[in-house]
């Protein structure tokens, strides 16, 4: 995973699969999010998702959700992935409050 840990930005996967687990779901369920959310420009494919879903959750950024005898697993994001996630979305506020100076704002 290629996302900056010392305050840089994350990268569009990581930030809509924390945003997915705002609420516990499990990696299919991830997937439909991100692509739902994103009106199908961004889709994951497995590979992806389950890489991003273990790097965040070895960062502590998620944790599973529920019981282990569940069939599928599920993850929900923690209070350390939260704070990650209102990290990124106040980099983006500045970042298009920037380019709405230079450029003049949406037309």
């Amino acid at each position: 995973m290629r996302d900056a840990v010392s305050g840089g930005a994350l990268t569009e996967v990581t930030f809509y699969v924390l945003l997915a687990l705002c609420q516990p779901r499990h990696g299919y369920a991830v997937m439909q999010f991100v692509e739902s959310e994103t009106g199908g420009r961004l889709t994951l494919g497995a590979g992806t998702l389950y890489g991003a879903l273990n790097a965040l959750e070895d960062r502590g950024w998620i944790a599973r959700y529920g019981t282990e005898t569940d069939r599928r697993k599920e993850y929900v994001i923690t209070d350390a992935g939260r704070q990650a996630a209102e990290r990124e979305l106040s980099r983006l506020h500045a970042l298009v409050s920037t380019a709405e100076k230079i450029l003049g704002g949406a037309k």
